[in-house]
C-alpha cells in the first residue's frame, strides 16, 4: 500500500537474526520469544493475526506483534531482537503478502509450525479500481467461481499482492476469516495437544462472533440507495463481493500514490451517476487525496478501517468493533433503509 515502504534484502534479514541471536543469548528477552509458564509461543505479523491468535489461544498462549500500534504493516522493519524472535517462536501466524519484510524473515526462521492465513481460505484477483460487481445472494454463505479483475489505474502499485498477485485482504469478510480462523485453531491443536480442547472451544467461539457479523452485514446492506462505494484504496474487494456492493478505488493498492487525472474525472463521473455520498479514507494513512477528491466532486468523507492495526483512534477496541463501526459508516454512506 505505500509505495515508500523499505524491504529488508535477504542478506540484511540474515545478519539481523543472528545478531538478534547473540543478543538473547546475552540477556533474558519478553514477549514470544520467551516461553513462560508452558504457554505456547506464538508469533503473530499484525493485528488481525494477533486478534485470532488472541483469542483462539486464551491462556494458554504468550502472542508477540511484529507490527506495533500505529505502524502501518507494510512500512514494517524487523529490528534484530523482533528477527530472533521469530526463531524462538513455537507457531508464526502470518499473512503472506502484505509484509514482504517478514515474509522473508519467516523463511529464514526455522520455525516448524508457520501458518499462512493465505493457504487457509480462497483468494481471488480483485484488481484494483474496483473491489467487486453485484454478485446476488448466491454467494452470500460460499465462494463463487472465480472473478476478472480490473485494470489498475494509472499509477497504481501491485506490491503488495502477494501470492500470485491475488487480493490479501481476506479478514476484511467475516466469513472467509471465519475459515483463517478455523485453520488457526487446528494449528493450535497440534502444535499444543495438551490445550487441544480449549483451542477448539476458543475457535468456536470466534467462528460464532464471526458469523454473526456476517449476517449483520448481510441485513444491514441489503436495501440501500446506492452500491458503490469509493476509498482510498482498494482494500475492501472481498466485503464488496461478499455484500453485492462495488467498491471504487482512488489510488489502488497503495493509500499514498497520486490518482491520475483521468482517474478523478472517472471517480466523479461514477459519484454523480451512482448517487455516492461519501469518500472513505483511513487511519493508518493520509486523508489529503480523499478530502481533495471530495472537496472538487462535493461529497463527504468519512473512516473506512481496513483493521491493519488498532490505536487510540480506531472507532472499537477490536475487530469486531471496528468491523461494526465500518457497517454503521458504510450504512450511512449507502442510504441504507432502517432495520426493522
Amino acid at each position: 500500500m505505500n509505495a515508500r515502504r523499505r524491504l529488508i534484502p535477504t542478506a540484511t534479514l540474515a545478519g539481523a537474526v543472528t545478531l538478534g541471536m547473540v543478543a538473547l543469548s546475552a540477556c533474558s528477552p519478553s514477549g514470544a520469544a520467551e516461553k513462560k509458564d508452558g504457554k505456547l509461543a506464538v508469533t503473530a505479523s499484525f493485528y488481525p493475526m494477533e486478534y485470532l491468535a488472541v483469542a483462539i489461544g486464551g491462556d494458554h498462549v504468550s502472542v508477540t506483534t511484529l507490527t506495533k500500534p500505529g505502524v502501518e504493516p507494510h512500512d514494517l522493519e524487523l529490528k534484530p531482537r523482533q528477527a530472533a524472535q521469530l526463531g524462538e517462536s513455537d507457531v508464526i501466524l502470518y499473512l503472506k503478502g502484505v509484509q514482504p519484510a517478514v515474509d522473508k524473515a519467516i523463511g529464514q526462521s526455522g520455525v516448524k509450525t508457520v501458518v499462512d492465513a493465505t493457504t487457509l481460505t480462497t483468494l481471488e484477483d480483485h484488481g484494483t479500481a474496483a473491489g467487486a460487481h453485484d454478485h446476488g445472494d448466491d454467494e452470500q454463505d460460499g465462494h463463487d467461481d472465480g472473478h476478472s479483475g480490473e485494470a489498475a489505474p494509472d499509477g497504481a502499485e501491485h506490491e503488495e499482492a502477494g501470492t500470485d498477485g491475488k487480493d490479501p485482504h481476506i479478514w476484511l469478510d467475516p466469513v472467509r476469516f471465519a475459515e483463517v480462523a478455523r485453520g488457526v485453531g487446528a494449528s493450535f491443536e497440534k502444535a499444543d495437544p495438551a490445550h487441544a480442547t480449549a483451542y477448539k472451544e476458543n475457535t468456536d467461539k470466534v467462528v460464532t462472533k464471526l458469523n454473526g457479523l456476517n449476517t449483520s452485514f448481510k441485513k444491514g446492506l441489503a436495501d440501500t440507495a446506492t452500491k458503490t462505494f469509493i476509498t482510498t484504496h482498494a482494500a475492501f474487494g472481498y466485503l464488496a463481493e461478499r455484500y453485492g456492493l462495488e467498491q471504487e478505488a482512488i489510488a489502488g493498492i497503495d493509500p499514498e500514490s497520486e490518482p491520475s487525472p483521468a482517474r478523478v474525472k472517472e471517480l466523479e463521473t461514477i459519484a454523480k451517476r451512482d448517487k455516492v455520498t461519501t469518500v472513505f479514507f483511513e487511519t493508518l494513512a493520509s486523508d489529503k487525496t480523499a478530502k481533495t477528491l471530495a472537496g472538487d466532486s462535493g461529497l463527504k468523507t468519512d473512516v473506512l478501517d481496513p483493521l491493519e492495526g488498532i490505536t487510540d483512534k480506531s472507532r472499537g477496541r477490536d475487530y469486531i468493533g471496528v468491523m461494526r463501526s465500518n457497517l454503521g459508516a458504510l450504512r450511512a454512506a449507502l442510504g441504507a433503509k432502517d432495520l426493522t
